[in-house]
Parts: structure tokens; C-alpha cells; sequence
């Protein structure tokens, strides 16, 4: 049997893509529309230097912090996603990653296991609501989260429902009867370890979405859910305000990428900001979060926690958006090939790297605590943010 350890979230990848049915794949890595906004989550960082010191490095690196009131062994934290596919574990092999590695998780909505199971695998899981259907429904799903144990929650904001794709949209069925099993199989068929792991779970992927259900016993397809999204009037910040008073809890508002609307969250009453882009998937054209970061941090001046979501491939990464001014950052993509790959020893395998990468770079800039990184620590090109709001 084949080792699977893998030494870079690159090398999870390009065995993902090898693993994983093309649709699959397809969902995980789209952007909207050319994929601008996609592609310069991951360049951006790229034009961050470093200035590495000789003698006089540091041992002994202190990264633990605390995110949203929750003790993290460092300043990383899962972000929500739906895993339908990807794993027959889904976010439970994630929520036992992530507990074994300590550090924080956010479950989805949409995602494709319950979260009571999840919150059972994790005790320091935050639940992701989006703004969709009526308030009641947002309130049960809310009210079932607080029974099930959720530490804060997490309201994505960053959507607008960009569907068109140059290279495509992937295929992803409503549902998995016969009829798409034909329809898919060429595909699954080359994907044959995929399938592997799926038959000897016993049962095909299901495609529902347990946490977004307000009926015991219905339990919404991810199309008939997405569909009621989509046709949910979008909140103002006065719904910002009330969703997060009826909360009475730890609250992040998901998807800020300028200063004046980081402002307009912490006079909502939010206790955290996530930088975001939505990986790319909001509208194209949008910065990378890690350029207009420092102008989010400026702007709620210490009134909330400001944390980072997109493009985080390696602990280099991290340690480049702290010293921007971050509290900590959320992972999505890079955590799904370690899924993919490995199941739950792949989820670990990407916080290692990422924990390992940390190190190392702290070690070769001279800096033993993350709470003393600077922009001082960087070296930041000219233009590299773009005009502030």
C-alpha cells in the first residue's frame, strides 16, 4: 500500500485530482466566472517577501492563541464547507482532525453531515448559517445549533450567485438514483480508490443537507436548499444586528472585504470579521483578502477579532497574513485534498504542514511570538493593497 503522507498541500492536491471523480474536483476548485478573484488568493501571497536573519534565530515558537473564545494550538481554524463528495466521513473525520491537531472548526449549512455528530467530534465547532429563508427557519436552525453544543456562529455574507464559469460549471446531480449513477458512472469509473472508500462506507454519496432542515423528516436536497438561498431577499445590516443580538453569543459576519464595512459589522454587534472572497467565488475581480486585510484591521481598530479566509496553502502563508494584522486565518481548499487523500489522517497531515511551516519560518525571520509579527517583518511591494474605502 501506497504511503500516504504527503509533504505539501501541492502534492494533496495533485493526488486529489487523480482520487476524485471530475466533478467533485470541479465544485472544489471553481471560481466565478474567469477566476480572477480565485487565482490572486494565491498569487497575492507570492508577492510577500520575507527578510530571513542567520545567527540569532528563535526556538521554541509560541503560536497558540485563542479564536472567538476558544484556546487554539495556533492561529488556524477550519472553515465551513460543504464536503458532500469528497469523503464518506465528510466533516466528522474533519471535526476529529481538527480536535487531534487542537484547533477550532466551522460546519456548514450546507455541509453533509449532522451537527450533532460533528459538535460530538469536536467540541469547538462553530455553526455557519447563510441568510435564507424566513426568519423563523433561520431562528430553528439557529436554536438547534445553541441545543447541540455550537460555540459561536458564523453568518456567510460573501455570495452573489455568480454562476457563470469560462472553463465550465461542474456537473453535480440533484440527486443519486440510477439514473445519475449511469449517467456518472464513466467518470466514477476511473476513479476507482473514490469508489473504493464510498463501498466500503456501504451507501453512495447522499447529497442532502441535514443541517439546513427545519422538518425532522425532511431533509432538503443541496439544489433545494441553495434554490430557497437564492431567493432569499439579502439582509441589511439592521438584520446583521438582530441575527447576532438573538444569537447572544460569539459572531462572525463572513465575507468583509472593505473598512467601511467593517465598521458598519461592529456596530452590528459581530465579535469577529472573516476576510473573504468566498475562495473566489463571490464577485470576480474582488482583491484577495490578504491585500485589503490591513485596511479591514485598521478600520475595527481591536473592537472585534479579524480573521482571514483564502489562499492559505502553507504556514508561510499564515504567518504573512498575522503580520498583516490577522488574529488568525481559516483554511477551505487546502484541508479538502488532505480529506480526499486521506480522510481524517489527510485533514491532520495538511495542519501538520501547516503547523511545521509556521515553525520554520518564524525560526528563520527571528521571531519566537506570533503576537510580535509586524508588517516591519515583511516585505510589502508598492500597490500591493488597493485604495481604501
Amino acid at each position: 500500500m501506497a504511503n500516504p503522507w504527503f509533504e505539501s498541500v501541492a502534492v494533496a492536491r495533485a493526488r486529489a485530482r487523480k482520487r476524485l471523480p471530475d466533478s467533485v474536483y470541479g465544485a472544489i476548485v471553481a471560481g466565478a466566472e474567469a477566476g480572477v478573484s480565485r487565482d490572486d488568493n494565491l498569487t497575492a501571497f507570492d508577492e510577500l517577501g520575507f527578510r530571513p536573519v542567520t545567527a540569532g534565530q528563535t526556538t521554541g515558537i509560541e503560536m497558540g492563541c485563542s479564536i472567538m473564545g476558544q484556546d487554539s494550538s495556533m492561529p488556524v481554524m477550519i472553515s465551513p464547507t460543504g464536503v458532500q463528495a469528497v469523503h464518506p466521513d465528510g466533516e466528522v473525520a474533519v471535526g476529529r482532525a481538527s480536535a487531534a491537531r487542537g484547533v477550532p472548526m466551522g460546519l456548514s449549512s450546507f455541509g453533509s453531515m449532522p451537527l450533532e455528530q460533528v459538535i460530538e467530534a469536536n467540541p469547538q465547532t462553530f455553526f455557519q448559517i447563510y441568510w435564507a429563508g424566513d426568519r423563523e427557519s433561520m431562528s430553528k436552525r439557529m436554536q438547534r445549533a445553541r441545543d447541540a453544543g455550537a460555540v459561536g456562529l458564523i453568518l456567510t455574507l460573501d455570495w452573489s450567485f455568480s454562476h457563470g464559469r469560462d472553463w465550465g460549471s461542474p456537473s453535480i446531480p440533484e440527486k443519486i438514483d440510477l439514473k445519475t449513477a449511469l449517467e456518472h458512472a464513466p467518470d466514477v469509473l476511473r476513479h476507482p480508490r473514490w469508489l473504493l472508500d464510498w463501498a466500503r462506507a456501504g451507501r453512495l454519496p447522499d447529497l442532502g443537507v441535514p443541517n439546513y432542515t427545519t422538518n425532522p423528516d425532511h431533509v432538503p436536497g443541496f439544489f433545494e436548499a441553495y434554490g430557497e438561498w437564492m431567493g432569499t431577499p439579502p439582509p441589511t445590516w439592521d438584520d446583521v444586528a438582530s441575527l447576532a443580538e438573538e444569537w447572544q453569543g460569539e459572531f462572525m459576519v463572513k465575507g468583509i472585504a472593505r473598512g467601511d464595512e467593517a465598521k458598519r459589522a461592529v456596530d452590528a454587534g459581530v465579535t469577529a470579521i472573516s476576510v473573504s472572497n468566498h475562495g473566489g467565488n463571490n464577485v470576480d475581480g474582488a482583491p484577495a483578502p490578504i491585500r485589503v486585510l490591513p485596511e479591514v484591521v485598521d478600520a475595527v481598530a481591536g473592537q472585534c477579532q479579524v480573521l482571514m479566509d483564502g489562499g492559505i496553502r502553507r504556514g508561510s502563508d499564515v504567518v504573512k497574513a498575522i503580520a498583516l494584522g490577522a488574529d488568525a486565518v481559516l483554511i477551505g481548499r487546502a484541508y479538502l485534498w488532505g480529506l480526499a487523500v486521506n480522510g481524517q489522517g489527510g485533514v491532520e497531515n495538511v495542519l501538520d504542514i501547516l503547523r511545521g511551516g509556521i515553525d520554520a519560518t518564524m525560526r528563520g525571520i527571528g521571531v519566537q511570538k506570533m503576537s510580535d509579527l509586524s508588517s516591519a517583518d515583511l516585505i510589502v511591494p508598492d500597490g500591493f493593497s488597493p485604495p481604501r474605502t
